[in-house]
């Protein structure tokens, strides 16, 4: 039996990674360490709050001192780092938490799994899985080649500086002293409970409302996307077949433009609502309420400072040693993606007015 410690199971990735590990390792001890800032969100782990192996602790992982008291009374032995500010454009107007929180905050937990897996020795088997982005690798032009885990670092934001740092650290506490990790660098992720200040779901909750959709620039920019699942699995399989030390590119094999997946998103919302009138008088704004077109919404704004013309992951490696490879189509989990909003307003619903973060929902799994 496996026990791990997800930091930031909470937050979008990490709460996907916790459905579905416990769901496919249903005797694995599953501890959630999560600080609950401003998008983690103790709602996403209501449906799994009674399962026998699953516990919630509320903590910053700046603390090492606690990360160290839980690695030992829970006898961890897997620790899956996906804590991290991730906002590109918060990062821009404000950097110093992307600092502390993805550089420091990694070196914290390091220090942490150090000193009980190698200096106490308490646990000689033991992997450090660290979640990083493809953002490290910079920017790439059309016609360039896709990341492999041999591109040279080129983080262009503060937000993919302080991974790129994160990811260095995690490098060196493995050839400096040993400590077994692994690193997976992803595309952009999608799914169910995705904070709604990030493309796919902010697109879906706006159509629902009939607020404007905002592109950035000419909507030219081209992104890979990777169902949430699909990067599940792929770090269940870095997990158990990955060799410690080395890093693994997690792509979706699904690049498309912005305005592209922009309009996807739009024609999907028009299908559903169309389908199932139900939507259509919880939704009364909607644009396919009003006898229109989610496409009507679309409003290009101004393009933000830096921002990276295309990222696209060659994942070679990971199909090769592992096996893995990509499961869902991307018009597939957009549906999925879609029709889930659709039919969970409560859960965005309390996001968008701040109800997540009143003190019976923080203490709801404390």
């Amino acid at each position: 039996m496996a026990r791990l410690l997800v930091t930031g199971g909470a937050g979008f990735i990490g709460t996907n990674f916790v459905h579905y590990w416990l769901a496919t390792h249903p005797g694995d001890r599953v501890v959630v360490y999560d600080a609950l800032t401003y998008s983690g969100n103790p709602a996403n782990l209501q449906p799994v709050k009674a399962h026998p192996q699953f516990r919630f602790v509320r903590g910053d992982i700046l603390d090492s001192a606690r990360v160290e008291s839980l690695l030992r009374s829970e006898k961890i032995d897997t620790l899956v780092h996906f804590a991290a500010e991730s906002h590109v454009d918060r990062s821009i107007t404000g950097p110093d938490a992307f600092v502390q929180t993805n550089a420091v905050g990694t070196h914290s937990l390091l220090k942490a799994a150090r000193q009980v897996w190698l200096l106490d020795k308490s646990k000689l088997a033991h992997r450090f899985h660290h979640i990083s982005t493809d953002e490290v690798y910079g920017s790439l032009t059309p016609e360039a080649p896709a990341f492999t885990e041999q591109t040279p670092y080129a983080p262009n934001s503060p937000y993919s500086a302080s991974k790129a740092a994160s990811d260095h650290l995690v490098r060196s506490y493995h050839h400096t002293y040993g400590l077994s990790v692994t690193t997976s660098n992803c595309s952009n992720n999608y799914g169910r409970y995705h904070f709604p200040e990030k493309l796919i779901p902010l697109v879906i909750v706006n159509i629902l409302r009939g607020k404007p959709l905002p592109v950035y620039g000419d909507g030219l920019n081209i992104r890979d996307w990777l169902h949430v699942t699909d990067h599940c699995r792929a770090v269940d399989a870095i997990l158990r077949s990955g060799v410690p030390g080395e890093v693994y590119n997690v792509g979706g094999r699904s690049e498309c433009t912005n305005i592209d997946l922009v309009q996807q998103l739009c024609a999907i919302a028009d299908e559903l609502l169309r389908r199932r009138p139900d939507l259509q008088r919880r939704y009364p704004h909607c644009p396919v309420s009003q006898g229109n077109t989610a496409r009507s919404l679309i409003t290009f704004v101004t393009d933000r400072p830096g921002h990276d013309r295309r990222y696209a992951i060659d994942d070679t490696k990971l199909e090769r040693t592992l096996g893995f490879k990509p499961s869902r189509s991307l018009q597939e989990g957009l549906r999925d993606t879609v029709e889930w909003y659709a039919d969970n307003p409560g859960w965005w619903g309390e996001i968008l007015d701040g109800r997540h973060h009143e003190p019976a929902a923080l203490a709801a799994l404390a």
